[in-house]
């Protein structure tokens, strides 16, 4: 799958952005800091319409929202309606290095696309996603499920029994060929998951 990583932030979010010419559109996953630069990268695949889709509300997915909003031609804004208690949150900030975002702009909460599939997986937060592009074989999977590792749920809206669940039932029943791209570090695969990740073998 061809598709642009612009990490950013100093927390090391993984942006994603993702050409598709089924939709005619380029999708931008969890634009969290450097808008400039994931609009620059976006530019450059030569399409003019964008939709930006959030995994989930934490400052350090979405601090970039706005401003890029105000770059490009974005004609959509998905998160899941779980979240916008957390996304419209004035404790929404990592200060001193990300302050809430003042008005955010506002989501929807249905996309209809040809893409992908939206799989809710609450337990990072409550309205945390994965994007899986069947066709392409690859999970986007956000704060969820991560190399050897798991999404924290000691912040609001943390659970860890919901985030086992999501992972166990909701993700592993996926083909055992699926790459894995999270929200911060490298890439896996559902296989290498359900066999080396401690924290499913432990639960």
């Amino acid at each position: 799958m061809k598709f642009i990583t612009e990490i950013v932030g100093f927390l090391e979010v993984n942006c994603y952005i993702i050409p598709s010419e089924k939709d005619n559109c380029v999708y931008v996953i969890d634009p969290g800091a450097s808008p400039d630069k994931v609009a620059k990268s976006a530019e450059s695949l030569g399409y003019s319409d964008y939709k930006i889709i959030l995994t989930h509300a934490h400052i350090d997915h979405v601090s970039a929202v706005k401003d890029l909003m105000t770059t490009l031609k974005v004609s959509s804004l998905y998160l899941h309606e779980d979240d916008m208690p957390l996304y419209t949150s004035p404790a929404n900030e990592l200060l001193p290095f990300m302050p809430a975002v003042a008005n955010p702009p506002v989501p929807i909460h249905d996309m209809k696309n040809c893409e992908f599939r939206i799989i809710h997986t609450p337990g990072h937060t409550r309205g945390g996603v994965c994007y899986y592009f069947e066709g392409e074989k690859s999970l986007f999977s956000g704060d969820t499920l991560f190399r050897e590792s798991i999404g924290r749920t000691d912040l609001p809206g943390g659970n860890t029994e919901n985030i086992l669940s999501s992972i166990k039932e909701r993700l592993f029943s996926l083909p055992e060929d699926v790459v894995v791209y999270p929200g911060h570090g490298s890439s896996t695969t559902i296989a290498y998951e359900k066999k080396s990740n401690p924290y499913i073998s432990m639960a």
